[in-house]
C-alpha cells in the first residue's frame, strides 16, 4: 500500500512545473526547519563551524534551497529524459570531459551535495557511459523510483559494496565515466579522518585508490540551481598521491561550496561517526 500511494503522489508531483515545485520546496524547507529541532540545530552548527554567519540572508536561503532539493526530485526523476536535460541552461568546463575522452582515459566525476546533483549525472550520461555508485535507501519503496529515474541515457547504477567497486574499476579501464558523492560518509574501514571546514570528517579513500589504479581524470561537478533551470560546471582536480588524498578532496570541495554556500546541504550529518568507525580514530590526518 505504501508503494502504491507513493507512486501516485510521485506522478502527481512530477506533473507540476519545476518552478512550482521549487516554491513548494522552499515552504517545505521552512516547515522542516521549524518542526525538527535536530535538523535546524545541525544546519546552524555546520554553517557556523564553516565560518558562515547566521545573521543576514544566507540561513533563510539555505533553508529554502534544502527544501527545493527534495521537492524537485519528482520532476528530475519523473519527467522525460530530454525534457530534464533541457533544464540545463549552461554547461561550463565540458572541454575537460572531452579531453579525457580524447586521451582514452576514464573519468571520475565527483558530485557533492550541492545544488541539483541528480541532474549532473543525467547530463554526463547523455554523452558517455556513466556508472554511479549508490546506497540503497532506507525506505525500500523509494528504491524503484530512484533507480528508474537515475538509470537513463547511458547511466547505470552500482551498489556501494565490493561488487559495485569492481564495476567502477572496470568502467574506468574501458575509458568510461563513473560518479561518486565525495562528501558522503563512508563505512568503517573505507575512509580516513580529514579536515572539512576545520573539523575532522570521515572521508572516502576510494577516489584515490581508483585514480591510482586506472590513471583516470578527476572532475568536480556542481549543478547550481537557477530560477529557470540549472548551470552545470566541471572543474579538474589534480591529486598529489604523496600527500593525503582525502584532505585534498575536501579542500577542493570547500572551494566549490564557498562559491555557492546557499545551495550546499548543510543539514547533512557530515561529521557523524558511522558504524564500524572507531571513535578513537576521530582525529585529522597530518598533511595538507
Amino acid at each position: 500500500m505504501t508503494t502504491f500511494v507513493f507512486n501516485i503522489v510521485f506522478r502527481m508531483l512530477s506533473a507540476l512545473p519545476l518552478s512550482v515545485l521549487h516554491r513548494l520546496g522552499a515552504l517545505l524547507g521552512r516547515l522542516t526547519y521549524v518542526v525538527s529541532r535536530q535538523y535546524a540545530a545541525r544546519m546552524r552548527e555546520n554553517l557556523q563551524h564553516a565560518g558562515f554567519s547566521l545573521e543576514g540572508k544566507l540561513l533563510p536561503e539555505v533553508i529554502a534551497e534544502a527544501g527545493k532539493s527534495i521537492a524537485e526530485l519528482p520532476w528530475i526523476w519523473g519527467r522525460p529524459y530530454e525534457e530534464v536535460l533541457g533544464a540545463v541552461l549552461e554547461c561550463r568546463g565540458m572541454e575537460h570531459v572531452e579531453a579525457a575522452q580524447a586521451q582514452g582515459r576514464g573519468t571520475i566525476i565527483l558530485t557533492p551535495h550541492l545544488g541539483c546533483f541528480e541532474i549532473a549525472g543525467l547530463y554526463v550520461a547523455r554523452y558517455m557511459p556513466f556508472t554511479m555508485l549508490y546506497r540503497q535507501p532506507k525506505l525500500r519503496w523509494l528504491e524503484g523510483v530512484m533507480c528508474k529515474g537515475r538509470e537513463r541515457g547511458q547511466a547505470k547504477l552500482a551498489k556501494a559494496d565490493l561488487s559495485g567497486v569492481r564495476l567502477l574499476y572496470k568502467a574506468l579501464k574501458r575509458g568510461e565515466a563513473i560518479g561518486l558523492l565525495p562528501d558522503q560518509v563512508p563505512s568503517g574501514g573505507e575512509g580516513e579522518w580529514a579536515d572539512f571546514f576545520g573539523r575532522p570528517a570521515y572521508t572516502m579513500t576510494l577516489v584515490g585508490r581508483l585514480a591510482q589504479a586506472s590513471n583516470a581524470a578527476i572532475l568536480l561537478v556542481s549543478a547550481e540551481r537557477r530560477v529557470n533551470g540549472y548551470v552545470i560546471s566541471f572543474e579538474p582536480l589534480q591529486l598529489d598521491f604523496s600527500q593525503p588524498v582525502p584532505r585534498q578532496i575536501n579542500i577542493a570541495l570547500e572551494k566549490v561550496i564557498r562559491a555557492c554556500p546557499a545551495q550546499y546541504l548543510w543539514s547533512y550529518n557530515r561529521y557523524k561517526v558511522a558504524r564500524g568507525i572507531k571513535i578513537l580514530d576521530h582525529t585529522p590526518k597530518v598533511g595538507l
